[in-house]
């Protein structure tokens, strides 16, 4: 493409990364002109960062757009980050993979420890933190509160099912179905690691995590699973087993999402991934070799955990009371 096609004559230097401060490129010899190309992109002042990485299809998701969004802002802030700063907050819980509500992403959220100076900047929410309310590692190379302090940094932010969620996430082993192979990884913390964050001091919606925290299990795998549990405690029915392995006389049949096993009751959150063609033929046959065992599944979306729990909670009392 010719560079009146909006294609920049001039190749960045090797040493700029993906974002970079203006002034540094400056120093390698980056003319202006070449700072204001269509390639790059300002999104906060004193700073550049690379449009390509962050393209996105206009029919992909409002939440996938919001995710990009905000691992653009991420990427452009990082250079400009002040020295002794750190992501904090609903940015630090988007670094450690916690799922979140949309539309809570506004600001970046950045954190110093007392008693250095909260950044001031548009697009950017500083905060002064005791340092001992607010443990501080690396992720992926970029300076974060730790998990517990995270998930303890939400307090004011969220409401209960969400703190479930995100503690949820937080503590969960993601173990593979059947057992057959380790788990990925170890949680990113434990119980007791958000309890001493709980603890550090005075935190903000206190009364809700200490809550969020008693709710909070180790086998949900998404946010919708978290709120579909508390829907079903919260309307009156018994705790479901989550994360439930099945095994038939030839062996693993599959793993369920929520299960009551001496009912033989199974639920299943049917999220976006259950639409590929693959994924439907698995769940074609994973129901129909439970069916043969006796189990009735009962299957919800979004639409009952959401805009219609009392109709989630029926089905599956119904379901229990089929088979008793």
């Amino acid at each position: 493409m010719r560079e009146s096609e909006g294609m920049p004559r001039h190749a960045l230097p090797q040493e700029m990364g993906l974002s970079f401060r203006v002034g540094e490129a400056r120093r390698a010899g980056v003319r202006r002109a070449r700072l204001d190309a269509p390639d790059l992109e300002r999104i906060f002042h004193g700073g550049r960062v690379r449009r390509e990485r962050f393209g996105v299809a206009d029919d992909e998701p409002p939440w996938v757009r919001e995710r990009h969004d905000l691992e653009r802002r991420i990427a452009a802030y990082l250079p400009l980050l002040p020295a002794g700063a750190f992501f904090t907050g609903p940015t630090a819980a988007h670094l450690w993979e916690a799922p979140l509500p949309m539309g809570i992403h506004d600001r970046l959220h950045v954190a110093v420890h007392h008693p250095r100076t909260a950044p001031l900047r548009a697009g950017i929410r500083g905060v002064q933190v005791l340092p001992r309310m607010a443990r501080v590692v690396t992720r992926h190379g970029i300076p974060v509160t730790d998990p517990g302090t995270t998930w303890a940094s939400l307090g004011g932010t969220l409401g209960l099912y969400d703190l479930v969620a995100v503690a949820d996430a937080l503590i969960r082993v993601p173990r593979h179905p059947g057992g057959f192979r380790p788990p990925e990884r170890a949680p990113f913390a434990s119980r007791e690691d958000l309890a001493f964050a709980l603890a550090a001091g005075r935190r903000r919606g206190a009364p809700l995590l200490r809550a969020a925290l008693e709710r909070a299990r180790t086998g949900a795998s998404s946010r919708q699973e978290s709120r579909l549990r508390l829907v079903l405690v919260d309307g009156g029915l018994p705790e479901p087993v989550l994360d439930h392995d099945v095994f038939g006389p030839l062996g693993f049949v599959g793993c369920l999402d929520a299960a009551y096993p001496d009912r033989r009751v199974g639920i299943e959150y049917e999220g976006d991934g259950h639409l590929t063609r693959a994924q439907l033929e698995r769940d074609i046959d994973k129901y129909e070799a439970l069916a043969a065992l006796g189990w009735r599944i009962v299957r919800l979306t979004s639409h009952h955990i959401d805009r219609a729990p009392g109709e989630a909670v029926r089905r599956v009392r119904a379901a229990l009371s089929q088979h008793r």
